[in-house]
């Protein structure tokens, strides 16, 4: 019965061992991103969207959300929402931004948080698209460019019909 023990001992040891391993990788993984639903997101053309949402985008990889048509990447968080409301008319900054295609994408933007020393975001949101989608960027992934990453999305973003433009 001797023999037996040794052996106990190490079927201890790999498990612990085993246990540890996986708490280590579940500890590098970043969790889901909290993402609010957007009032739309049931809509089929979101389905689609996020179907042809890229993999990588701005050089940061997909991740998990809490909500039904969004998307995140990186950490923090470039963050997707399908769904929003469409804006209406606004004073705010209209953008047409074209990429490869050369179809033009109108998104109104908006900056967050930076008011008292916070990195801040900014906030697109297409214009005369129905449903809308929402897209926040962070400063630091944003840097000086931040049209180049929805110029990224630009496929998924033409599979919602555009009905109006910026003026």
């Amino acid at each position: 019965m001797r023999p037996l023990a040794p052996l106990r001992r190490r079927r201890g040891a790999l498990a612990i061992l085993g246990s540890l391993a996986a708490v280590a990788l579940l500890a590098g993984c970043a969790g889901a991103v909290n993402t609010a639903p957007a009032p739309y997101a049931a809509d089929p053309l979101c389905a689609e969207v996020l179907r042809t949402s890229p993999a990588t985008l701005g050089g940061q990889e997909e991740r998990s959300t809490t909500s039904q048509a969004s998307g995140a990447w990186g950490d923090p968080a470039i963050s997707l929402r399908c769904g929003v409301e469409p804006p209406g008319p606004t004073t705010d900054r209209c953008l047409a931004v074209s990429g490869p295609t050369d179809e033009v994408v109108d998104w109104v933007m908006t900056e967050e948080g930076t008011d008292q020393g916070e990195e801040g975001s900014w906030t697109f949101t297409t214009f005369g698209r129905s449903p809308a989608v929402e897209v926040v960027i962070p400063v630091q992934f944003a840097g000086d460019a931040p049209t180049e990453i929805l110029v990224e999305l630009e496929t998924a973003i033409q599979l919602i019909p555009q009905t109006r433009q910026c003026l």
